[in-house]
Order: structure tokens, then sequence, then C-alpha cells
């Protein structure tokens, strides 16, 4: 008959009733010799269990704990007729600000920069071409030193698309 690790390292049969800390103290030898003697005697035959009722299996509930994939996107308005255009005559970078305002509503903007100095102008350019770029929409030049500043909703036809070719500020 093979004998467990714990007869083999101790000599001494385990008993169903010993705790883990029992045997722990037992094993590294800190129970005195006559509590081993009354370990034994404690713990008696165990009576037989009670009868238990059957267990009635349940159905299998489904339940996921993902979310799903795909979720609700949201449908944007569709863009309305421009009811207007907006012009600017920006002087300095400062105007900049009712640039961005009127284009972040929606609205298209027409700047003219005829009266604003070379710099100035071409620091409004760099701001509209990053609302441009931020918002979906198309910074086009018009005319020399005169841009449109559209929506990403709206289409500009015709001159425009030659004139993307040409350089911003010439």
């Amino acid at each position: 008959m093979s004998r467990n690790v714990w007869e083999a390292n101790t000599g001494e049969e385990k008993t169903m009733g010993d705790s883990f800390g029992a045997r722990a103290r037992r094993f590294m030898g800190w129970v005195p010799a006559e509590d081993l003697e009354l370990d034994a005697e404690v713990f008696e035959q165990a009576e037989e269990p009670e009868e238990i009722a059957p267990v009635t299996e349940l159905a299998p509930v489904e339940r996921s704990f993902v979310s799903p994939i795909h979720r609700e996107t949201r449908e944007e308005a569709p863009a309305a007729e421009p009811t207007r255009i907006v012009t600017v005559h920006p002087e300095a970078y400062a105007d900049a600000l009712v640039i961005g305002e009127h284009f972040r509503e929606g609205t298209p903007v027409i700047m003219n920069l005829t009266d604003t100095s070379e710099d100035e102008a071409r620091r409004i350019i760099d701001f509209a071409g990053g609302l441009a770029f931020g918002l979906h929409g198309t910074l086009e030049k018009v005319t020399n030193r005169v841009f449109l500043l559209s929506p990403q909703a709206f289409e500009v036809i015709g001159e425009a698309q030659r004139s993307r070719r040409t350089t911003l500020l010439s």
C-alpha cells in the first residue's frame, strides 16, 4: 500500500479532521507529544449525512457580457441650402476670430485680404487652412488676395477648381 506525502515525512497517519494549521504544527514539531495522542481520540467516526433533496436542473439563461460591436450612429442633419455668405475684410490677425466663428456655424466665408499686410494675410490664410482641415471644409482662392472658406456640405463649381492649382498668395 502506498503512503501519502504526510505519512512519508512524519510517519503519522493524517486524519480527515486535521486542519492545515494542525498538520503544519505537527510537521514542524511544534506540538507536544501528549497532544498527538489526544488528537487521535478527539475525532470519532462521522455520522452518515442526512439525505439531501435532489437538485433540479435549471434551463441555461443566455446572457451576454459583451457590448455589441455595431452601435447606432448619429446621423448629421442634412445641410440646408445656404441662406447667407459672410464677407470679412480683416485688417489684422485678431479679426480671424470672426472668420472662425462664422465658419464653425456652417456659414461660408469670403475673406478679402486686399487691405491686410503680407505677413498678417499669410497668418490669416494659415488659420483658415487649419479651420478647413479641422472641420473638413475647403479653402479656395477666388482672386488675388480673396479666398472662399466653405464648410464640408458646400460645393463650389467652376473656376475654383482651376485656381486651386495656383499658389495662395501671388
